[in-house]
């Protein structure tokens, strides 16, 4: 999984779950050429791998054990992970087509890793726990239909998904769209809490935790809900109930396209040609989660844009591991945490190979980038969760 080759490290990650869901043995070769996976020698695997155009190299006995022997090693930062069970995956989106696309279904439908669409009435009605990993889709948790009412509010799309919400939200028996998009985040907070691993991208990282910050508050205006919000709503945000973030200040402005200063999107002032993100370097010993999240050909991966693109540093909960930073601003692009039993990764931006994407705009080609640094972060939390559980010290 190095850099010079591996022709199609997304598609990579494919064989690997395909492998897992086959029974085979893996393992993950933490900063090993890349974060490289070790796979049985079996026909099956290698006529696999020739199909989707996927580089292997085929070892001895003795070349494998040299390998591990050389990754157990004190002196050097590497680590083998046991990849044990293929994760089940689902991916939180509406039903119908959408003005924009969504990273991880694309690299998921590219790598060929089986998932499951839901959306509201199957969170609500208890179905994640058959999941063992949930992706968010570009989601508004608040209840105001992404801020989009300032440049959209008269676009057939718009009108069309803000009916389909108020539709939904009366069917399941919520008087608001607000009232009835916190529940799915409360559930979807429990699921966390339970054992379950989240993964949110864009706007469904910021607007996730206000929802769950803002439970029994009016913070959505008369166009948005049909009353006004509850005054001084900003001294009634609870932040102890969000994943991520803390001390932060809602946009009140409906018609600026922003939730609250959490975003660095108008803040940032970084050129296109400078606008790169650093992986933090951990001890893949004995931080092996951050270790898996952050397995990639490059330290340096291209920046890109979204409505939320980034994270304020100082809005960051302490107990949160910023695993990628801008180095020119300080930044946070990609984060990570514990949620009870469970675990939940924060990524800014809305498509790794997309620096600038509008609404309307045609999706990504992956076939394009085969090798995208930035789209193999979103498949290291696919895999992650394979992973063999070691016990904790005590």
């Amino acid at each position: 999984m190095d850099e010079t080759t591996q022709q199609n490290h997304l598609k990579a990650y494919g064989i690997t779950y395909w492998c897992l869901d086959k029974q085979y043995k893996a393992s993950w070769l933490l900063n090993y050429r890349g974060g490289s996976f070790l796979l049985p020698d079996a026909p099956e695997i290698r006529k696999e791998c020739q199909i989707r155009g996927v580089s292997f190299e085929v070892l001895s006995d003795s070349q494998a054990n040299a390998i591990l022997d050389e990754i157990s090693s004190p002196s050097q930062n590497m680590e083998t992970v046991v990849l044990e069970k293929a994760p089940k995956i689902a991916v939180y989106t509406p039903p119908g087509k959408q003005p924009w696309d969504d990273a991880v279904t694309m690299v998921l439908k590219y790598a060929e890793i089986p998932f499951t669409e839901l959306y509201d009435e199957a969170v609500l009605s208890d179905q994640l726990l058959l999941y063992d990993w949930l992706h968010l889709h570009h989601e508004d948790f608040t209840g105001q239909y992404g801020k989009f009412y300032g440049m959209y509010r008269d676009a057939p799309w718009y009108i069309e998904q803000k009916r389909d919400a108020e539709a939904l939200a009366k069917k399941l028996g919520y008087n608001k769209v607000s009232e009835e998009k916190l529940a799915v985040a409360k559930k979807i907070r429990d699921f966390v809490i339970g054992g379950g691993f989240m993964f949110a991208m864009c706007s469904a990282t910021d607007s996730f935790d206000i929802a769950l910050s803002a439970e029994g508050v009016d913070i959505c205006e008369p166009m948005f809900d049909g009353d006004g919000s509850d005054a001084s709503y900003q001294s009634k945000i609870d932040y102890s109930k969000t994943f991520a973030f803390k001390d932060f200040t809602l946009e009140r402005r409906p018609e600026r396209y922003e939730f609250s200063d959490i975003d660095m999107t108008e803040k940032r002032k970084i050129p296109f040609e400078q606008d790169y993100f650093t992986l933090m370097e951990f001890s893949a010993k004995w931080d092996v989660v951050p270790s898996m999240l952050c397995q990639n050909h490059t330290q340096l991966v291209k920046g890109f844009m979204g409505q939320t693109t980034s994270f304020e540093r100082d809005l960051i909960k302490s107990n949160v591991l910023v695993l990628g930073e801008c180095q020119l601003n300080g930044e946070a692009r990609y984060i990570h945490g514990q949620k009870g039993k469970g675990m939940f990764t924060f990524y800014g931006g809305h498509d790794p190979e997309d620096y600038q994407h509008r609404v309307g705009d045609e999706p990504t080609v992956l076939d394009l980038h085969p090798n995208s640094p930035g789209f193999r972060l979103i498949l290291n939390n696919v895999l992650f969760p394979a992973a063999r559980k070691k016990k904790q010290k005590t």
